[in-house]
């Protein structure tokens, strides 16, 4: 620690420690030197310590587990809201190996709220889909998808288990050009919870939103609660008159 620095003492180590972390001396789920350790390594207070520490759990770089101690983070999944990609291929893009589970696939009458959003008659049938969607193994988000059974008539169990844009538009040859999604915090309830292999409660984003056919026509309502200690979203932003 340079004491005659301007920069915070606290400051200092917070980027020594990210450094570490972003070069790979302190890997993913490991466990970091204890503020004494720390403290007494660097000459510096247990004070100065914390207040490293916390600004890096603030950050998302490490993780504090009560009894335990605290532990690099796993590096969240960045993906982008700026274009219409399924799971599947985002997760390809990032380098990461996708990976579905089907937890649920039935046919249902839409309700009146359904059938106004997918623009079909009240009482028309659609797939309930819920699948648990994962990165390399781990799950990443529990996803429910509403879809006209008259828009995508061949769907199958099977089918959902890969991935759905593929299907759409190598298999059918149907386009798909645009959707809105709407995102909130919200925290994860007790099925949830279990299915991500999260504790209860856990923060995650909440996403729901819809996806269109290149003629006007939903595809689907999509409903995607992502764990919000492993993924981020990120938007691209341009100056313009409002």
């Amino acid at each position: 620690m340079d004491k005659e620095s301007p920069l915070p003492i606290y400051y200092q180590l917070k980027e020594l420690l990210k450094e570490s972390i972003e070069k790979g001396e302190w890997l993913p789920g490991q466990l970091i030197p204890s503020e004494r350790e720390l403290s007494e390594r660097f000459g510096i207070s247990r004070m100065t310590v914390r207040q490293a520490v916390t600004d890096l759990v603030r950050d998302g770089y490490l993780k504090r587990q009560r009894g335990k101690g605290t532990f690099v983070a796993e590096k969240k999944i960045e993906r982008s809201l700026g274009l219409v990609t399924g799971f599947t291929e985002e997760m390809l893009l990032r380098g990461h190996v996708p990976g579905t589970e089907v937890k649920g696939f039935a046919i249902l009458p839409a309700d009146p709220e359904m059938a106004q959003l997918l623009q079909i008659e009240e009482g028309s049938s659609i797939y309930e889909i819920k699948r648990l969607r994962l990165a390399d193994g781990i799950p990443m988000a529990f996803e429910t998808n509403y879809i006209p059974v008259e828009r995508l008539p061949g769907l199958t169990k099977e089918k959902m288990e890969q991935s759905l844009f593929e299907y759409v538009e190598n298999e059918l040859s149907l386009a798909i050009s645009h959707g809105r999604r709407n995102i909130e915090a919200s925290i994860a309830r007790k099925g949830e919870s279990h299915i991500l292999g999260i504790p209860e409660g856990s923060p995650v984003l909440l996403i729901r939103g819809i996806t269109y056919f290149s003629d006007g026509k939903p595809m689907e309502i999509v409903k995607s609660i992502y764990r919000g200690d492993r993924y981020t979203f990120t938007v691209d932003l341009r100056r313009g008159s409002i």
